[in-house]
């Protein structure tokens, strides 16, 4: 059987997830745009920086954070701020960003957090494609998402 363009690209942020430094979880993201790769990225430790892979600790566990809180205490950058980084600012313009989450060996929500939207919403990226908690794919149209739902704690509609 084919895959379908969204589950090819899906596929292969599943396997750049695995690059990850993350102990709690593992992310992967891939920047498309007419079908062609334009950037990738996943979850781990800053450029120059200790990995908690390589650590063997992971900070936030040892000062009990819970997911989702606290960003600015942990060493990695996400997945799909590493993605838009490493990519062409000219060809992010409508591209589709795909992203697939790991945790426990099992899939995990990949709806962007906060900090990454305003990134995405700054990029000029048009979609995003993800897996919610059931593994069911989500798509969100980013140029006609409503922006301010989105940065004020509720999920896009998809």
């Amino acid at each position: 059987m084919r895959l379908s363009w969204d589950d090819y690209f899906l596929k292969m942020a599943e396997t750049a997830c695995l690059r990850s430094t993350c102990l709690r979880a593992q992310f992967g993201a891939i920047l498309v745009r007419n079908h062609t790769l334009i950037s990738t990225g996943y979850n781990g430790a800053a450029s120059g920086v200790r990995s908690c892979l390589e650590r063997e600790e992971c900070v936030r566990d040892r000062l009990h954070i819970p997911s989702g809180e606290k960003y600015e205490i942990c060493h990695s950058v996400h997945a799909e701020a590493n993605a838009i980084i490493r990519a062409n600012f000219d060809l992010m313009d409508d591209a589709t960003l795909y992203i697939y989450g790991l945790q426990q060996e099992k899939p995990r929500n990949g709806m962007p957090c906060f900090m990454c939207w305003r990134m995405i919403f700054n990029a000029g990226i048009g979609k995003v494609i993800f897996l919610d908690d059931e593994g069911q794919k989500k798509i969100v149209n980013v140029k006609v998402v409503d922006r301010g739902r989105i940065l004020s704690y509720s999920a896009p509609e998809t």
